[in-house]
């Protein structure tokens, strides 16, 4: 039985991940920002928390004594979110005693076929570049400044199936293909086979 802490545990991808973890029989610490609006999470394994994955003092706080934390958090603004959280999750990991991190990401970071970024395609759509960029910005901040961390950033190969269900198995892919999908309960398949036994490193990985 491992101990997992996960940031952003009342989102779809965070719940999925909690239910993932307590199906394999381990603790979780799931952390929120109000956890009087997720008693739903918790049962004998889960311990609610509040907390700010921005936040050095936080993050380390709560992921001492796990084995491995993953971090499902997402916020549209501000935009300087992803960077934040990535510098704290790197100093605040590092001061718990916590090696691996597993991070959800953006399939449009991706390259295509031809090797160029999907959002940086003919067509791609103005008004989410914004939000595309912010996630890079907080990828960037893990490949510039987590080299001490045992880091992995995980994203689907294209979007969600929001109404998908659990198939029990996934494909890693090397490109990125805006019409795949993969359900959110398959997705968290991925986050917890990495976090207990990585076999990825420092790098982005893309399923579907």
């Amino acid at each position: 039985m491992g101990r997992f802490v996960i940031f952003g545990a009342g989102g779809r991808a965070g719940r999925q991940a909690v239910a993932e973890a307590r199906r394999r029989g381990h603790q979780v610490t799931a952390v929120v920002r109000d956890p009087s609006r997720y008693g739903g999470l918790a049962d004998g394994g889960v311990r609610i928390a509040a907390g700010d994955v921005t936040d050095v003092a936080d993050v380390a706080a709560l992921a001492a004594g796990h084995d491995a934390a993953i971090n499902t958090a997402a916020a549209i603004a501000p935009e300087t979110f992803f960077t934040s959280a990535a510098h704290a999750l790197i100093k605040g990991l590092r001061q718990a005693g916590v090696d691996r991190l597993v991070t959800v990401g953006l399939a449009t970071l991706l390259p295509g076929p031809d090797g160029t970024r999907l959002l940086d395609m003919p067509g791609f759509p103005a008004e989410f570049r914004p939000f595309c960029l912010a996630h890079a910005d907080g990828l960037e901040a893990l490949r510039a400044e987590g080299a001490a961390l045992d880091w992995v950033y995980v994203s689907p190969v294209g979007d969600f199936d929001h109404e998908g269900e659990r198939t029990g198995h996934y494909e890693i892919r090397e490109h990125g293909d805006l019409a795949a999908r993969i359900s959110y309960a398959d997705f968290a398949l991925v986050l917890l086979d990495e976090a207990e036994t990585p076999r990825h490193h420092r790098s982005h990985l893309a399923v579907t």
